[in-house]
């Protein structure tokens, strides 16, 4: 075999490999199994279920589509949104298995969390344990936070795994997450009802929790 037999042998081997990469890729692509985050269990054997969509520390809204079962950047007058104000002072995310029925005087999604740790990603859940929740008026329409910190000891920031310890012992955290959700999207949108303590918060769960 001369030396441009033994290119062409060595280019076609490369194609080949390449065909075989590609089709690979596409295959995997397709069958890539999806998680329905919306319909994961609400509870977990250690507190309740927290579903990650925007990573603390960080500014562009991202929302999870549960009809194309991926965390889309949230698009507004064809630009993506970013909030114009300080970062996430938490991990927001939602509970999943849980509607807050406009009917019954929810703003027909899922029931909002702030999972207060070091930064978590996008499509992270985590097993948290609600210790407040902060009741607001968005807009003229009643918006719950829940509150809360990871129910691995190992992962919180903050020693409070019930109300009056977070808001006695973290009363200026507490002041900064009710003042962030206050201010982020503008003055006078956002207006505080006021705080309710970590009872209320698994009260909430069960009122807006979806039968299995």
């Amino acid at each position: 075999m001369n030396s441009k037999e033994r290119i062409l042998n060595m280019t076609n081997k490369i194609k080949f490999n390449f065909i075989i990469l590609v089709l690979t890729f596409i295959f995997w692509s397709c069958n890539e199994s999806k998680i329905d985050f919306k319909n994961l269990a609400s509870t977990t054997s250690k507190g309740i279920m927290a579903v990650i969509e925007i990573p603390s520390g960080t500014n562009r809204k991202i929302e999870y589509n549960s009809s194309t079962q991926r965390f889309e950047i949230d698009i507004k007058n064809g630009k993506e949104r970013v909030i114009d104000f300080l970062s996430y002072p938490g991990n927001y995310g939602f509970i999943p298995s849980t509607l807050m029925d406009e009917e019954l005087g929810g703003d027909g999604d899922a029931l909002d969390i702030l999972v207060i740790a070091e930064s978590l990603e996008t499509g992270d859940t985590i097993s948290v344990i609600p210790i407040g929740t902060l009741l607001l008026n968005d807009s003229g329409e009643l918006d719950t936070k829940i509150i809360a910190v990871p129910a691995d000891p190992k992962k919180q920031v903050i020693q409070a795994t019930d109300y009056q310890t977070f808001t006695v012992k973290y009363n200026m955290a507490q002041r900064i997450v009710e003042n962030w959700f206050l201010n982020y999207k503008g003055l006078g949108i956002t207006k505080l009802i006021g705080w309710r303590n970590d009872a209320f918060a698994m009260q909430e769960i069960e009122k807006w929790r979806i039968p299995q």
